[in-house]
């Protein structure tokens, strides 16, 4: 018979286990027999693939033209230099691809996927590549599934098989024996690896792991998936393709010129088309931009945020909005329960934390469940309608803790202070079925065997539960509940939460002997109320500081929470998110009546707003409705049911301690630590990467300045060519690599997040850069080397006109003159781009650690190539004297201040947007 024709003993049976699980010894036999659980890797292009496709992107195309047409004019040398530009470069860029990379495969090991067994009697969380056949899984809402196995316990349950079947509807599972099935997929008591639990709980046997599983047969089809591009890695393809193309009609225009207008031979006219073209490609660009964003993500580990998607890094800079959750996000998710309700009476609760340590007060003596009927009715129904779990010290590295829903904790920790033992009444009165909670019904059930009855403890939303109930036990007797007096409970229920307490009722209903369908339609009404529970999730300390740097910046923070308005109102304003004088409570019920025109008029008023007892098909139309009004928007979540806002929203940002599986794998970003300061951390950081790109191609264009304008000023005033092919060459990929890398990987600005967002369409390559770098800080360079090229031929007693040849000793003093001056005017420019508004003596000079290694490179690699004989030959250049370097030094001040006073015009008139001003 096939699996999901047995029954449940037969299954634990030949599987070789049982409901206690397995032992050590059979876990690690099993491994060794089946292997990891894990889907076997196909085979990834080689390498050497993606080496060699560094030889045909953009840029080097246009230098391998280069290369050939420098062999066809009978100059090898210089064609051999280009190749060997091409190959460095290359060996660069597969570098960096190679680093960022193993930076992706090393992140992916950061969130495990986990799962939940049962091993020798005791529930455990593990590995999932950890699971062997006959493992017993235990099995919520939001949890992936990551073997294949058959049910034998299932309460509501339902799993989206979408991955295997593209079937998108939730599937309804069953734990008995089913009939033969055309397609075991479709059996409704077997679960599969690779697909997730939308609803419910349940137990299950695992009895396929690896790659025997359903899912390893389409496993190759999702690896073979390329990799996303990321607009920004496409903005830099199109600068790229800009940039081939502005060189080739630069070059094809000068070679015209010299040969029909200055008459020069043509092999000279070919290379100086060559010069200019090469001088026009920024090697570097590609890889650089690799570096920074693989450096930035691996940087946002370490700020507790994962980025999923390189494109989420530069989407991160242009969040306008945030819409964030409330509990675990903004509070330390540490429920504490703090007050008891009961009818007429409210009990203080003290202690903090898991640890089962404090007393219940009331009329200040310390009271037990013995002394008040209802609050040992009220620990009941908090600890059965649970499905948390106290992990004591010797289990969790010395210290109490908790596995499960913090707020489900709370209550057992409650319980155990007040000396209730829910794990002995739970053997008198065993868990029949469970009613799994649901963010619409906004309650959960526990249906329990008594000898002679069923009953069902309930607990969920106090206005919920007050509407559900008929009756209150007041002194352990149950009196009808009058609308009026309802109305009473929720004047009470408004009063603890107007503190910032989170509360939930309790209640109870003994079931008619006749009832055999357990819906909750059926079993959630006529509950008899026995109170409500009060609990205090304080605020994170680090959140006040980092919304404040949200409105400092512009981004504006909505809360959008499935809490209890009152209460989420008063997080809210000790945070921060709103004023203390006037918010507005927007409820999920109201926000259904609304239209769309209603809900965007209040989304765009400005007004303080809280979205409070929302679901999460509220936070999808919230996000929709944003994004038409072109916000970018960045969405918390962490349930089953916020995948869709997730997606839908420009950013999805799960938690990574209580999100779901399905959440995680929805979202742009998993927050490690679950703080909303994390998200801020990282919108910071989205937009000092973006910021640093825009450093490095200023930093780039100011020395292509200089590079061009010589060809210019030699075809306009027929003078030598003041710089040579081969020296460019050793500036754009020798003296200026590092110094690119060191503005790629530099730290945030201060006043980075004291700016407002950048818009959506606002392109990397922007007017402001241009001015900048290409014309401001590229004609400042280009005269301060021309002059120092002049200088220098004046003094020998050269005049304009005069002939100079190419081997004369003065020739090479004048080239090596604007070769040294290029690298010392960089290194003003390298210390100006550290910056963009504000002055660089504010940050530090040389805070960044990589600008001092990138200058000691380029005066390293400079006197290397001025003073030692063999590269002198190769590079045309000679040694300058102590005059000459005295002029020259001069550059590297005179660009810092000549942007310093830049930056000073922009600030004084940044609201007039300045023409040289830098985004």
């Amino acid at each position: 018979m096939e699996i999901y024709q047995l029954s449940n003993e037969e299954v634990f049976k030949r599987l070789k286990t049982s409901n206690n699980g397995l032992d050590h010894k059979d876990v690690q036999k099993r491994l060794k027999e089946y292997g990891l659980n894990q889907i076997k890797e196909v085979k990834r292009k080689s390498l050497i693939y993606s080496f060699l496709a560094n030889f045909y992107n953009v840029l080097a195309l246009l230098l391998w033209m280069a290369s050939i047409l420098a062999f066809i004019t009978n100059t090898p040398q210089l064609g051999i230099a280009i190749m060997g530009v091409i190959i460095i470069n290359a060996i660069f860029s597969f570098w960096q691809e190679f680093e960022a990379e193993k930076a992706t495969e090393a992140l992916k090991k950061i969130l495990p996927l986990k799962a939940k067994v049962i091993r020798e009697g005791c529930e455990i969380e593990i590995l999932a590549n950890q699971l062997v056949p006959g493992d017993f899984m235990v099995l919520e809402e939001g949890n992936n599934i990551s073997a294949d196995a058959r049910l034998v316990e299932a309460y509501q349950m339902k799993v989206d098989n979408s991955t295997l079947t593209g079937e998108s509807r939730p599937v309804r599972k069953v734990s008995g024996p089913v009939e033969e099935e055309d397609n075991c997929i479709e059996s409704h008591n077997l679960i599969f690896a690779g697909t997730s639990v939308t609803s419910g709980s349940g137990k299950a046997v695992v009895f396929k792991t690896g790659i025997q599983t359903e899912f390893s047969k389409i496993a190759a089809l999702t690896q073979t998936i390329k990799g996303e591009t990321s607009p920004l890695q496409k903005q830099i393809s199109r600068l790229a393709r800009i940039i081939a193309f502005i060189a080739i009609i630069m070059g094809i225009s000068l070679f015209i010129i010299n040969l029909y207008v200055v008459r020069l031979p043509l092999e000279l006219a070919f290379l100086f088309a060559i010069g200019l073209t090469v001088a026009n490609v920024p090697e570097g660009l590609l890889p650089t931009v690799t570096m920074a964003l693989a450096a930035s993500a691996k940087k946002m580990v370490g700020k507790n945020a994962l980025i999923k998607r390189l494109s989420s890094v530069e989407t991160l800079g242009s969040t306008t909005i945030i819409c964030t959750d409330k509990t675990g996000t903004l509070t330390k998710n540490e429920m504490t329960v703090r007050k008891v309700w009961i009818p007429d009476k409210i009990v203080d609760v003290t202690g903090a934390g898991y640890e089962p340590k404090g007393d219940f007060i009331c009329n200040e003596k310390p009271v037990t469940h013995r002394d008040i009927k209802e609050i040992k009715l009220l620990m009941r129904a908090a600890s059965f309608a649970n499905d948390a779990k106290l992990i004591p010290p010797q289990e969790n590295d010395g210290s109490w803790g908790a596995l499960g829903d913090p707020t489900e904790a709370a209550l057992l920790v409650a319980a155990q202070k007040i000396g209730f033992n829910w794990e002995a009444e739970m053997e008198k009165m065993p868990r029949f079925l469970e009613i799994p909670f649901d963010s619409k019904r906004k309650t959960m059930s526990s249906i329990h065997q008594k000898p002679d009855k069923k009953v069902v403890y309930i607990k969920g939303a106090p206005k919920k539960i007050i509407s559900l109930s008929n009756y209150i036990s007041i002194n352990g007797k149950q009196e009808p509940l009058s609308e009026k007096k309802k109305s009473e409970l929720i004047k009470n229920h408004d009063e603890l939460a107007s503190l910032g307490l989170r509360i939930l009722a309790m209640g109870y209903r003994n079931l008619p002997d006749d009832l055999t369908k357990f819906s909750p339609e059926n079993v959630e009404k006529d509950i008899t109320l026995v109170g409500m529970v009060a609990m205090q999730d304080p605020p994170r300390p680090e959140i006040k500081d980092a919304v404040a740097e949200c409105h400092r910046s512009g981004i504006r923070i909505i809360m959008i929470t499935g809490d209890y308005g009152l209460t989420a109102g008063a997080i809210a304003q000790e945070v921060g998110i709103i004023s203390n004088i006037d918010y507005r409570i927007v409820k999920g019920k109201e926000l259904e009546l609304m239209n769309d025109q209603e809900v965007i008029q209040i989304l765009k008023s400005g007004e303080n707003v809280i979205f409070a007892r929302a679901i999460p098909e509220h936070k999808m139309r919230i996000a929709s409705l944003l994004e038409e009004q072109d916000e970018i928007v960045a969405m918390t979540g962490d349930g089953v049911n916020d995948a869709p806002a997730l997606r839908k929203a420009d950013i999805g940002v799960s938690m990574g301690i209580t999100g779901t599986d399905v959440a995680k794998e929805a979202s742009d970003m998993v927050l490690t630590d679950d703080n909303f300061a994390s998200i801020v951390a990282a919108i910071k950081e989205g937009r000092t990467i973006y910021e640093n790109i825009r450093k490095f191609i200023t930093y780039i264009f100011a020395h292509e300045t200089a590079e061009i304008i010589p060809f210019v000023l030699m075809v306009i005033f027929k003078i030598p060519l003041p710089i040579t092919v081969m020296q460019i060459l050793a500036i754009d990929l020798g003296t200026d690599t590092l110094p690119a890398l060191a503005l790629g990987k530099g730290p945030s600005e201060a006043d980075v997040m004291d700016r407002p967002p950048r818009p959506r369409s606002e392109r990397l390559l922007n007017l402001p850069v241009i001015l900048r770098g290409y014309i401001f800080l590229g004609i400042v360079e280009a005269v301060l080397v021309i002059s120092g090229y002049f200088w220098v031929l004046y003094r020998a007693g050269w005049t304009l006109g005069q002939d100079l040849a190419f081997t004369d000793p003065l020739y090479h003093m004048a080239t090596t003159m604007v070769f040294s001056g290029i690298v010392m005017a960089q290194i003003g420019s390298l210390l100006a781009c550290q910056t963009t508004r504000m002055s660089s003596f504010k940050i530090g000079l040389l805070k960044n650690r990589w600008i001092i290694w990138g200058i000691l490179f380029e005066i390293v690699v400079l006197l290397s190539i001025l003073y030692i004989p063999g590269l002198q030959a190769i590079f045309g250049t000679i040694g300058l004297g102590i005059t000459e370097w005295m002029y020259i030094i001069t550059f590297a001040p005179i660009m810092l201040f000549s942007d310093e006073l830049r930056k000073y015009l922009v600030r004084k008139r940044e609201k007039t947007n300045f023409s040289f001003e830098s985004p």
